[in-house]
């Protein structure tokens, strides 16, 4: 299809071109020469088979097109090249622009527009009163540019919807089994360390208890520390915190990880980019580490070289080990339980990424990761300073040549007048236009204020060049311009003073265009009464601007839809994702509250009395335990059961209410902070210490709402949430909310704060702040709260 499109369009060219030249002439009785027939021909068999590669070869297809008009300029008549020489270069350049950078395009544009202006020049000196064929020539370049980059640009932010959209559902369907996963992890991080630990330690004290008397107390004080560590680690697996301020940046936990290796006499390279927190640095960490385990256990000794690389669309994680020393001896080969290598990939899949390892041709090991990067966004090609001067040489080149002796243009007879001509004052005036429309996204007021300015300049200009052609063409273009100003203004702008501001300026702007208009009908002379003329240069540009505001409306109104229906699919797709993950940890955590937590108390409390041989049985207990919890979890997961339905939940102390998913609390803010972030979202969020460990069953649940609705609601922004208590008031702080969404969004939070009695503000730059009384009245603030009633939530308040 892209192929008939691409050859679609030079066929309507070259047919067009032959309707001008040699069509029109035939229609008068002048019958072209052979040869000239011959050279159309050639000209016109080069520019379309040009542009017909344009999608694939654009900037070649811009030289050969340009080049084709150029040297066919010479020898054919007047308008033999008129069609291909400005729509054909037009069309290429368009082509330029949508598959290629930025600055290519806008030097093709320049470079075009400079060469026509000293081919004029050279022509016809700076006297030509009827120079208006530059300009409109400039603008037809700058136009196509124009066009060309906003397609690319809409393209671009296409892909980038599309992307976020793709990760965001395919961490929908993930994030349970991630949670799932990270807690069976952490799980076998505490049964492999601390309860392993109690048992051999405290299994070595009786053995030694007739020998060494001392070691019991030692004994009962390691498994009263440990005991108490297995608690508050394991109410970390329950419940991870969103906000890692506390913790170290990534890049120093990974040199603090090879710093230890180091210190075993692993000799390790390191090389690694500044890593952002989030799932990334986080499998990051954990590949690493077990590769350099793995390279500890397996090869002692052998260097090591850990490279990280973090860029745009991905980052790279590779650990490469050398063959062993020899003669090294591989003391911890077995102690390995096997499951490394799985758990190495899990952690990429869970990441978004792939991981592969293999034996390398040296002898050694590598392991070799590819994760996302920092943006879901399509990234430019990147081209080196070499590159950028050959394109500058290479413009310069073709700008140049009109000066050169002419070899391929037609002479005519230079103008001896003088003055300078209306064309250079006309490209002048485009120029400064153009430099407004380039500041309109900075700066859209400054430079609607500047083109309405330039608007009187056209007739000024042309009276003082001596312009003779077309009386309203010149003030037409600054129209143009203006509208141009004024439509994206619109598609842009939102209600209250940014509409009062466009349709304030779009009235000064028809006034002005048409007073222009007006001087320069009455400069030229007409026998039409001057408040007719008047009248009717109102009339067209109010008619013209107002068209403009609508078109301006409706593009906006569509992107707006369009974006609040992503947005949509987004925020339901957390939402859904969030609630599963936060079922499966609830699920998962209430067997660790009746099996685990409890046997580890018991363990403490055995301790705690003295008894050895208690306590060591009630290690055991706590270990068997947890093991028979990590094989029910590892069986449910490989038989694809979520833990969702009413007997799993009831096997793990959900009870019958297991088949509906609870309500997520603050607690489930990593998991939604997670859930953001694999869309290819910048989402940052705190808690203060502060922050009471339990809040009130109402004010947890709107607090997380609330959370949801202001991710939700930031679109594709960076976005911070900060939350903190101050006496009885817990306060949630959000920033990088657009100012559009604002009133929306503090409506929505309006209605859940009041049935607490809470407050929601919001600040010009888009900073929301709820505020939330801990002690909330006590008639039925949990129904009213709107959600707190849903079933099994009693102990969700907890943190």
């Amino acid at each position: 299809m892209n192929r008939t499109d691409d050859r679609l369009l030079p066929v309507l060219l070259i047919c067009a071109q032959a309707l001008v030249w040699p069509g029109a002439a035939l229609a008068r009785g002048t019958v072209p020469s052979g040869a000239s027939l011959l050279v159309a021909a050639l000209v016109g068999g080069v520019v379309t088979a040009a542009l017909t590669l344009r999608r694939s070869r654009p900037a070649v297809a811009l030289v050969v097109v340009a080049a084709a008009c150029a040297l066919g300029a010479g020898p054919l008549p007047a308008g033999a090249t008129a069609v291909l020489g400005t729509a054909g270069v037009a069309l290429a350049l368009f082509a330029v622009a949508t598959g290629r950078d930025t600055f290519t395009a806008v030097l093709s544009a320049v470079a075009l527009a400079v060469w026509q202006l000293l081919q004029g020049i050279s022509l016809h000196g700076l006297s030509d009163p009827n120079g208006l064929d530059l300009v409109l020539t400039a603008l037809l370049y700058a136009a196509a540019c124009g066009a060309g980059l906003l397609v690319r640009r809409r393209e671009r932010a296409r892909r980038t919807a599309e992307e976020r959209l793709k990760r965001a559902e395919a961490e929908r369907h993930r994030l349970p089994a991630v949670e799932r996963r990270r807690m069976e992890r952490e799980l076998h991080d505490v049964s492999a360390h601390h309860l392993t630990a109690v048992v051999v330690t405290v299994g070595a004290a009786v053995g030694l208890r007739e020998r060494r008397p001392e070691l019991a107390a030692e004994a009962a004080r390691f498994a009263v520390d440990t005991g108490r560590e297995v608690t508050r680690a394991l109410g970390a697996v329950r419940a991870p915190a969103p906000s890692r301020d506390d913790l170290p940046s990534p890049e120093e936990r990974l040199r603090g990880l090879v710093a230890g290796f180091r210190r075993l006499d692993q000799p390790v390279d390191l090389e690694i980019d500044a890593l952002p927190d989030g799932a990334v640095a986080d499998a990051a960490y954990g590949i690493v580490r077990e590769a350099l385990t793995n390279v500890a256990r397996h090869a002692p000794g052998a260097r090591t070289r850990v490279l990280c690389r973090y860029g745009d669309t991905r980052t790279d994680v590779v650990i490469t080990s050398a063959a062993p020393p020899s003669g090294a001896a591989a003391h911890g080969a077995g102690l390995g339980g096997g499951r490394g290598q799985g758990f190495l990939r899990s952690r990429a899949r869970e990441a978004g990424g792939t991981l592969h390892s293999g034996p390398t041709d040296e002898g050694g090991w590598e392991v070799r990761a590819a994760l996302p990067g920092r943006t879901a966004a399509p990234v430019e090609r990147t081209v080196t300073g070499k590159y950028r001067w050959a394109q500058v040489t290479a413009a310069a080149g073709l700008i140049l040549q009109p000066l050169l002796p002419a070899l391929v243009i037609r002479t005519d007879t230079a103008s001896a007048a003088q003055h300078v001509s209306a064309g250079v004052l006309f490209a002048l005036l485009a120029a400064a236009q153009a430099v407004a429309l380039l500041w309109l996204r900075r700066s859209p007021r400054t430079a609607q204020v500047v083109l309405c300015g330039l608007a009187p300049l056209w007739p000024v200009a042309m009276a003082a060049g001596d312009y003779s052609g077309p009386v309203l063409l010149p003030p037409a273009l600054s129209l143009l311009a203006t509208c141009v100003a004024l439509a994206t203004g619109a598609a842009r702008g939102r209600g209250g003073t940014g509409r009062r501001w466009a349709v304030g300026v779009a009235l000064a702007a028809a006034l002005v265009h048409a007073a222009a208009a007006t001087a320069a009908v009455l400069e030229r002379g007409t026998a039409v009464p001057a408040w007719a003329v008047a009248a009717g240069a109102v009339a067209g540009a109010c008619l013209v601007v107002g068209a403009a505001l609508g078109a301006g409306r409706a593009a906006g109104r569509r992107d707006s839809a369009a974006t609040g229906a992503r947005q949509e699919r987004l925020a339901a797709w957390t939402g859904e994702a969030v609630r599963d993950a936060w079922a499966e940890r609830r699920r998962i955590a209430g067997g660790l509250e009746t099996t685990v937590l409890a046997r580890t108390a018991d363990m403490v409390a055995e301790a705690e009395a003295g008894r050895l041989e208690a306590t060591a049985e009630r290690a055991r207990d706590a270990l068997a335990a947890m093991r028979a919890l990590l094989d029910t979890v590892r069986e449910e997961e490989a038989s694809g059961n979520s833990g969702n339905s009413g007997a799993s939940g009831a096997a793990a102390g959900l009870g019958a209410s297991g088949a509906l998913r609870p309500q997520p609390t603050l607690q489930a803010l990593d998991l939604l902070a997670r859930q953001v972030r694999a869309s290819g979202r910048e989402v940052e969020v705190r808690l203060t210490d502060r922050v009471p460990d339990r809040l009130p069953v109402g004010v947890d649940l709107v607090a997380y709402n609330a959370a949801e609705t202001l991710l939700a609601a930031s679109g594709e922004a960076p976005a911070v949430l900060v939350l903190d208590a101050d006496g009885d008031t817990l306060t949630l702080t959000a920033t990088g909310v657009p100012p559009s969404a604002g009133p929306a969004v503090r409506e929505r939070l309006a209605a859940r704060a009041e049935a607490l009695d809470g407050t929601v503000t919001l600040s010009p730059e888009g900073t929301v702040r709820l505020r939330l009384p801990l002690t909330p009245p006590a008639d039925g603030e949990a129904g009213k709260a709107g959600g707190a009633g849903e079933a099994g939530e009693e102990e969700g308040a907890g943190r």
